[in-house]
C-alpha cells in the first residue's frame, strides 16, 4: 500500500483532483488531522489490502502540524509504508478568479487583508511541502478534461485504458430510451427474428437468433462500422479523462436484435482490455 499525499495552495484544485482520483478507484481523505495518520496507516494495512490506494488531502488548515507530518511520514517509510506527495498550484490571478466566482473567502484571509496577501503568505508556509512534492501541477489554464488527463498519466500510466469500465445496454425503444446512455445506436433497420416463428420465444443470447441477425451483409457491415468507430473513440474519451462509458443498442422489443449486437459488441471490446459489463434491459418483457 502506498499513500498519496495531495496538498498545495488553496483555490488550486485539490477536491476536484480528489474526484478524479475516487474515480480511479483511490480511498480519498480530506483535511484528516495529522495526528491521526500513523493510525489510520495501521487500520489500512489491517484490511488486507482492502485499501491499496489511499490518497490524503493536507493544506494550510494543518499549518501547525506540517513539521509534524513530515516525521510522521518519513517514520511510516521507514516501517514499510511508501508515500507519494502531489502539490497543486496555479498563478494569483487564477485563484483570485476562482475565489470571486465561488465567493467563498481564502482560508487563510485575515480582517483587513487581500486575497493576494494571503495567497503570498500560503505559498511561504507551503513552501517546504511544495519542495519535497514528487509532481508539482499548475492548474492554471487546465479544463477539468486536461486536469483528469495529466492525473491519470500520472497515476495510471500505460494502465489507463484497463480502467474505463464500458456499459453495454440492450433496450426496447417501445419501452423508452435508457436515461444514462453516453451513445445510442439504433438497430431497428436489421430484419427481426420476431417474424421467424422458430426464432419468436429465443433472445439475442441465443445462437440461432445471432446467427440469424449476422446472416445479413447489413448487419455485418454494421458491425464492422460499430467497433471500428468504438476503437476510434475510445482512446479519445480516456485522453479526456473519461472513465465510465454507457454504449445503449435499441431495437423494437429489446430482446432479439438489440441483445445479439449488444453481446457481439461486448465481446470486441473485452478484446481491447477493457472492463465490459452487460445489461439487456428488457430482454424479459416480451
Amino acid at each position: 500500500m502506498e499513500f498519496l499525499v495531495i496538498s498545495g495552495l488553496s483555490g488550486a484544485g485539490k477536491s476536484r483532483v480528489t474526484d478524479i482520483l475516487e474515480d480511479m478507484d483511490y480511498y480519498c481523505v480530506d483535511n484528516m488531522p495529522v495526528a491521526l495518520l500513523p493510525k489510520f496507516a495501521e487500520l489500512c494495512l489491517a484490511t488486507g489490502g482492502k485499501y491499496e490506494r489511499v490518497a490524503l488531502v493536507t493544506d494550510a488548515r494543518e499549518k501547525e502540524s506540517l513539521e509534524a507530518l513530515f516525521s510522521i511520514l518519513d517514520a511510516l517509510w521507514k516501517n514499510g509504508l511508501g508515500y507519494r506527495i502531489l502539490y497543486l498550484e496555479a498563478d494569483k490571478q487564477t485563484i483570485i478568479k476562482r475565489y470571486k466566482e465561488t465567493r467563498r473567502p481564502h482560508p487563510l484571509m485575515a480582517e483587513g487583508e487581500t486575497i493576494e496577501e494571503a495567497i503570498e503568505r500560503e505559498m511561504v508556509l507551503l513552501a517546504p511541502v511544495r519542495e519535497r512534492a514528487d509532481y508539482i501541477i499548475n492548474t492554471s489554464g487546465l479544463t477539468t478534461a486536461m486536469l483528469q488527463s495529466r492525473i491519470g498519466d500520472l497515476f495510471i500510466g500505460e494502465d489507463r485504458r484497463s480502467d474505463m469500465a464500458v456499459t453495454v445496454t440492450a433496450f426496447g425503444y417501445k419501452y423508452g430510451l435508457p436515461m444514462d446512455a453516453d451513445l445510442v445506436f439504433d438497430v431497428r433497420f436489421l430484419p427481426n427474428p420476431f417474424y421467424v416463428e422458430k426464432l419468436r420465444e429465443s433472445t439475442g443470447l441465443d445462437r440461432p437468433v445471432s446467427d440469424f441477425v449476422f446472416s445479413y451483409e447489413d448487419a455485418r457491415d454494421f458491425m464492422s462500422h460499430l467497433t471500428n468507430l468504438m476503437d476510434f473513440l475510445i482512446p479519445l474519451y480516456i485522453e479526456e479523462g473519461k472513465y465510465m462509458l454507457n454504449i445503449a443498442i435499441g431495437c423494437t422489443g429489446g430482446r432479439h436484435r438489440s441483445v445479439a449486437v449488444a453481446k457481439a459488441l461486448s465481446e470486441h471490446l473485452a478484446e481491447s482490455n477493457l472492463a465490459v459489463s452487460n445489461i439487456y434491459r428488457d430482454i424479459d418483457k416480451g
